[in-house]
């Protein structure tokens, strides 16, 4: 299983690492490509190298997309490039997975019409969809999260669409997941 997550200057910490090292317990291979081809430093400081250019991004490779948010979301959202990746992701129905700030991407792509979806509460707009308000939302091929809070949530819920319920229980309890 091979996932594709974005990022660029801005990204959440929490939202891209926390979700990297889950997905990658869980036997995912994970490729994280920065937007902008080089190190990405995230809102709090933390500097990414190593990442994987965008410019050289084969998208029919992957299963499914990642989308972390941060301030980072407003230059995901004017790429013209990552909008054609979303549409085709989307138009395929693999699944696209995004967090916090970068569920509006989705909603104002026009995504999220009819769907279950959640954001950072006060980003949320009118996308034509329900707002859950739940930490995550799983609708079809579309996984959102709200905050980085719902970040542990959010990877479990990638790792049960894509492998199932017994590998994100593993998952759980590799890390002593007690849940409420």
């Amino acid at each position: 299983m091979k996932i594709c997550m974005i990022i660029t200057d801005g990204f959440e910490e929490m939202e891209a690492i926390g979700t990297f090292a889950l997905l990658r317990r869980a036997g995912m291979e994970v490729d994280v490509f920065s937007l902008t081809d080089a190190n990405a430093t995230g809102r709090f400081g933390l500097t990414c190298t190593h990442l994987k250019p965008f410019s050289q991004l084969q998208a029919n490779t992957y299963q499914a997309l990642v989308l972390p948010g941060g301030p980072q979301y407003q230059a995901l959202e004017k790429d013209s490039n990552l909008q054609k990746i979303i549409r085709n992701f989307i138009q395929e129905q693999k699944l696209v997975a995004a967090i916090c700030a970068s569920p509006t991407i989705l909603g104002r792509a026009g995504y999220l019409k009819g769907k279950n979806y959640t954001c950072f509460s006060s980003m949320n707009e009118d996308f034509g969809g329900h707002f859950t308000g739940e930490y995550v939302a799983v609708d079809g091929n579309i996984i959102t999260g709200q905050s980085a809070a719902a970040t542990i949530e959010f990877a479990f819920a990638i790792i049960e669409k894509l492998i199932g319920k017994e590998k994100t229980e593993e998952v759980k309890n590799s890390i002593y997941y007690k849940s409420n």
